[in-house]
């Protein structure tokens, strides 16, 4: 649970790790090449619709209000990997701190595969 200090002596605000986790992983869909997070695909819907496996795939850890967030990815085949880490990084990164307030110190990226799906918004470009 990580709290973040409020202005107002009298309230606090927590966010769970779990919810940072849901933005992150929500984010990280979002970018163009990502095919899944721990081996979730986009067009699985039955697994995406879930907030507990938007989550799958994704740590959190925060320590004095500095989040590091790791994420596990698939990439789509005809991708630059190293591009949409890049993107990965910096659509989570921004997700989380217009979100939640926190500082993103981190956004740690693993791929852990290749997807073979053609996409075919970019096989009609080409």
């Amino acid at each position: 649970m990580t709290e973040l200090k409020n202005n107002s002596s009298i309230s606090q605000i927590r966010i769970a790790d779990e919810v940072i986790s849901v933005i992150a992983g929500t984010s990280a869909f979002e970018v163009d090449g990502v095919a899944g997070a721990s081996g979730i695909f986009k067009n699985d819907i039955t697994e995406i619709i879930g907030k507990k496996n938007l989550a799958k795939g994704v740590k959190v850890s925060v320590a004095d209000g500095i989040a590091t967030i790791d994420i596990t990815i698939t990439v789509k085949m005809g991708y630059k990997i190293p591009e949409v880490c890049e993107n990965v990084q910096a659509k989570v990164k921004t997700s989380v701190e217009t979100m939640t307030g926190l500082t993103v110190g981190q956004v740690n990226i693993l791929v852990t595969g290749l997807s073979h799906e053609k996409d075919t918004t970019k096989a009609d470009k080409a």
